[in-house]
């Protein structure tokens, strides 16, 4: 596979309902290279997903990432515990591993997330990462606000963030905005 592209010949996908629509789930071989939602603001052209497989017959990943997801939004998984694939440039792997490690029912500013990564003042480098994650939910760019805890862009569409933090403030009892 192309770490900066996300091509290769081991991809394949599922298709499965939640309740913010139909996610497309992407598997690189063993590993999870993406989560696209509907509509998904720059997700990669479907044939570069590979081919769709019914659920029974998806690579373990596929169905443990399914799995996952549903007890998500059943609001009774707040980590997720999957092998990543996500293909990125060395910077954006770092914004994307750093935002692995903001806790469920957190959310920080794109400054915040720019000073974790050691680039302070990068925080437009570091939105621009954060809106190119190939792995929502899972990698929770969902969890990134403006510096004024607005709910700002979103690959998903902001309206889908919103139902994310909501569900993620509801069961940790956090106040998130």
């Amino acid at each position: 596979m192309d770490a900066t592209t996300g091509t290769g010949p081991g991809r394949v996908r599922v298709e499965v309902g939640s309740p913010i629509g139909t996610l497309t789930l992407v598997a690189d071989g063993d590993r999870l290279a993406g989560v696209y939602m509907e509509a998904h603001r720059h997700a990669p052209p479907p044939e570069a997903w590979g081919p769709r497989v019914d659920p029974g017959q998806a690579p373990p990943v596929l169905r443990d990432t399914a799995s996952q997801l549903s007890a998500y939004f059943a609001g009774e998984l707040t980590h997720f515990d999957l092998p990543l694939a996500p293909a990125g440039t060395e910077f954006q792997q770092r914004v994307w591993s750093t935002l692995r490690t903001i806790p469920y029912g957190t959310t920080w500013s794109y400054a915040q997330l720019a000073e974790r990564i050691g680039a302070p003042g990068a925080a437009r480098a570091v939105g621009l990462a954060n809106g190119r994650n190939p792995i929502s939910i899972v990698v929770p760019c969902h969890r990134v606000v403006g510096a004024d805890g607005s709910l700002t862009g979103y690959g998903g569409g902001v309206e889908r963030k919103r139902t994310l933090l909501l569900l993620e403030e509801r069961v940790s009892g956090a106040s998130l905005w």
